[in-house]
């Protein structure tokens, strides 16, 4: 159904097809006799189809149909979550113990929820041993294994050396 559905007298058509507010069809009327129904009813004429021909109309409590339909709009938005990406960056030269410090910050940002960006940046006649990084990048996807997957393996661009981990999806 679309946003805004047209109610009542907004309603622009003639003869609408008619549905009560049990699904059973009630066939085509004029619009008069429709709104008459829903009146006599204490419901509303609701156009829900209104491109088909004739459009067609539902009888119901259209406060109550909004505010169900804003609670499933609220509940679908909280099931919803924001991935972004973080990135820990690397030179080939890495010492032991400020690598172990960037893989925990990898960890931690993958037990977020977050993708992470692996970059190793190269500089001057460094990007002459590119093998040196893909080892880098390896033992890191290998520290987080557990928590991880390789969603891009290791790749040359430019002067970086990039490698993208997506947290491995949590059983419910």
């Amino acid at each position: 159904m679309s946003r805004e559905n047209r109610i009542n007298e907004d309603i622009r058509a003639r003869e609408v097809r008619v549905i009560d507010a049990d699904g059973n069809q009630l066939g085509v009327l004029p619009l008069r006799d429709a709104l008459r129904i829903a009146d006599e009813r204490q419901l509303d004429l609701v156009e829900v189809a209104p491109q088909a021909k004739p459009p067609v109309c539902r009888i119901m409590d259209y406060g109550r149909y909004r505010y169900e339909q804003s609670k499933r709009e609220k509940e679908a938005k909280k099931k919803q979550r924001i991935i972004t990406v973080k990135e820990v960056k690397l030179r080939p030269n890495i010492e032991d113990h400020d690598f172990e410090v960037k893989a925990r910050n990898a960890i931690r940002f993958l037990k977020d929820g977050d993708k992470v960006k692996a970059t190793i940046m190269f500089r001057g006649r460094q990007i002459v041993h590119p093998d040196l990084g893909k080892q880098l990048l390896v033992r890191l996807a290998e520290k987080v294994a557990d928590l991880a997957n390789v969603e891009r393996p290791p790749k040359l661009e430019g002067k970086n050396m990039i490698m993208i981990l997506a947290p491995k999806q949590q059983q419910d």
